[in-house]
């Protein structure tokens, strides 16, 4: 990127710094979300941000380093992220809906 433009080389990698920085502070953030909660759905949200914003630091590193594999890589990253959250939500919703049998059949 900017190969021809003299200077546009150093800004593109500043500002990809940048943003990779950015992206890791907000992934520490998302960490300690998904830790304290407090509800479940909230957890599955932040898993879900966690996973979109490694594919994007996968995507700024493949732009900075010149590497087209890291393209696959975060493509396969997404498929592997958008599993796990579906199965996590129906063990979630699994559970939950035992809950509520338990609670039904318990009350009555």
């Amino acid at each position: 990127m900017g190969k021809g433009i003299p200077g546009l080389e150093g800004a593109y990698h500043i500002f990809f710094t940048a943003a990779l920085i950015f992206l890791a502070v907000m992934l520490v953030l998302c960490l300690v979300r998904a830790i304290i909660g407090p509800r479940v759905a909230d957890r599955l949200v932040a898993v879900n941000m966690m996973g979109t914003m490694v594919m994007v630091i996968i995507a700024i590193l493949a732009l900075m380093l010149e590497e087209g594999y890291l393209a696959d890589i975060c493509l396969i990253y997404a498929m592997i992220s958008f599993l796990a959250v579906i199965v996590v939500t129906k063990v979630y919703m699994g559970v939950y809906q035992q809950k509520k049998e338990e609670e039904k059949n318990g009350g009555a």
